[in-house]
């Protein structure tokens, strides 16, 4: 989780651009590797911003870490796609009346799919990395995103804390009385601990609304509305849809 204030992002080039030019660049970005009929350019979009993400201060092992999920379901959906896709099989191996077929269609689209998870996922790897989540919350609000869901996200991001804090502390009473010894008193006591979790969190909803309505929020995010965008990185923004359309274009247009 990255904190509020500026002080844990990196700095260098990407702290001079607005947020706003980051989360326009990064949609243009997310809509081309989704739309991509080939394997090429996502592939391309993921060899970049992963460095990118590293040069910016992210950590190898935290790299690794947020890629083992989107890896997996590529992996998961690769073996589908190979195993029970459409066109012309190839048998691998039979034992008896047990045979694997590799469809040469099925592997075509589970590599394109895949190629279209680690692209996607990159970018919001590097997204999150050059940025903080106040920044893209209010760049956001700035255009003019649904006000319910921007309220809803930034509840939900200040209330994974309070309930991580609360689990931290009941998971330590519960081992330190010996909560965890054995499968039957370890489900148990977890039980428990999901139980006090889920009417704490209805607690601290009630509170924090209390709390925000008497300091007259109203639920708007005002950080970014009398900022204006200079002409510069409005400029290199267009230069980036550019190059990344002719890019995208190379793979993908009609012959």
């Amino acid at each position: 989780m990255r904190h509020l204030s500026r002080q844990d992002s990196a700095g260098g080039l990407a702290a001079t651009v607005d947020p706003r030019i980051r989360l326009l660049a990064s949609g243009v970005l997310l809509a081309l590797v989704v739309s991509s009929s080939g394997a090429v350019f996502p592939w391309a979009v993921a060899a970049f911003c992963l460095p990118a993400a590293l040069a910016q201060g992210m950590r190898p092992r935290t790299l690794l870490l947020r890629l083992l999920h989107p890896l997996f379901i590529a992996a998961v959906v690769l073996v589908l796609k190979s195993f029970m896709g459409p066109g012309a099989s190839v048998e691998l191996f039979r034992l008896g009346s047990f045979g694997a077929d590799l469809h040469v269609g099925g592997l075509r689209d589970g590599l394109l799919i895949a190629s279209r998870i680690m692209g996607a996922v990159s970018v919001a790897v590097l997204l999150g990395q050059v940025a903080t989540f106040t920044e893209t919350m209010a760049a956001l609000a700035w255009l003019r995103v649904p006000r319910a869901l921007v309220e809803v996200t930034l509840f939900a991001w200040r209330s994974l804390f309070m309930l991580y804090d609360d689990a931290a502390t009941v998971y330590t009473a519960q081992k330190n009385r010996l909560g965890y010894c054995g499968l039957r008193r370890g489900l148990r006591s977890f039980g428990t601990m999901a139980g006090m979790l889920v009417i704490r969190a209805f607690d601290n909803s009630d509170a924090m609304t209390t709390a925000m309505t008497q300091r007259g929020y109203d639920g708007s995010l005002p950080l970014l509305r009398g900022s204006r965008l200079s002409l510069v990185q409005v400029t290199g923004l267009a230069v980036f849809i550019a190059v990344v359309t002719a890019a995208w274009s190379v793979q993908n247009w009609p012959r």
